[in-house]
């Protein structure tokens, strides 16, 4: 009998796609401290911790949003913000159950404790084992990625972007406000939002991390979305391989990329993390559970 994913990922426990660098600030850490550190790092959250080192909470790029539409001194303390309690996994847990957890707290991220002395040791978040499904779905023999040779003609649609993509796009006009755009994301539980011209036409991107750095800044919430959004738009074509565009996405530390039409070059859909685990080829648990919808 052949291995499956499942087979596999039975065999792998949390410590086998952990990151092991984590952040911490103390619940007396200034909202200010954590943009920075989220940034400086390239991370989406952090741990926060009490006098005495315990953990007791998790700021994320979400929390520090929120803060910035209810226009929070940038000197209030994490503990105004933060999410409590963070929530755990170990690290001989099973990756399998680890990603059954994210999906039943419907959340981005656990933070991994030694089960020998309880200490906080790491971070597990939903890239880290999306890239890891997708390297043992390649040894799958259900997957799409075991054609009989390398072509885009022998993979078929559901190999290339543009049929895992999707097709609806969140979009905002270059002259919303920055508080219409906090709306718009948490309305549509979204990361990152397309901004267009009169035209309709795709000019850039507005992710949680603009926003948090203009808030930083001490961007007011009636500025224009065209003067903080990221150019140029990270994109990727409808006829680039599926396989390319995750291992792209999970090195880059990038949760989508918006998708060009392969002759116009219009922005026709997008492609995210969540795009990628939901078009997942396999009917094993691994494959079952991946397939969750995760706001970063």
């Amino acid at each position: 009998m052949s291995p499956s994913i499942a087979t596999t990922l039975s065999g792998k426990i949390v410590a086998s796609a952990m990151r092991r660098r984590i952040n911490r600030l103390s619940k007396e850490s200034t909202i200010s401290s954590a943009i920075s550190t989220l940034i400086k790092h390239k991370i989406g959250g952090l741990i926060v911790m009490d006098e005495s080192r315990h953990p007791v909470g998790v700021v994320s790029k979400t929390n520090i949003a929120g803060a910035y539409y209810a226009s929070l001194p940038l000197d209030s303390p994490l503990e105004y913000i933060m999410t409590s309690p963070p929530l755990f996994c170990h690290l001989d847990d099973p990756l399998e159950e680890a990603l059954g957890r994210m999906k039943d707290n419907q959340i981005y991220r656990l933070y991994v404790k030694d089960p020998d002395n309880d200490a906080v040791v790491g971070a597990l978040a939903y890239p880290d084992i999306v890239g890891l499904l997708y390297e043992l779905c390649s040894r799958c023999p259900k997957s799409i990625f075991r054609p009989a040779n390398g072509s885009k003609a022998e993979h078929g649609e559901r190999s290339l972007i543009g049929g895992c993509m999707t097709r609806e796009i969140k979009s905002v006009a270059a002259d919303y406000l920055l508080e219409q755009v906090l709306e718009e994301l948490a309305l549509h539980h979204i990361g990152a939002i397309l901004v267009v011209d009169d035209t309709g036409r795709g000019v850039g991107v507005i992710s949680k991390t603009d926003l948090i750095l203009a808030y930083n800044h001490g961007v007011p919430l009636d500025t224009p979305a065209a003067e903080v959004m990221s150019v140029p738009i990270r994109s990727c074509r409808e006829d680039d391989m599926l396989e390319e565009a995750i291992r792209s996405m999970i090195f880059s530390d990038v949760h989508r990329l918006f998708v060009k039409d392969s002759k116009t070059e219009d922005i026709i859909g997008v492609f995210s993390l969540t795009d990628a685990a939901r078009n997942r080829s396999g009917s094993c648990q691994a494959c079952i559970i991946s397939r969750i919808q995760i706001t970063p």
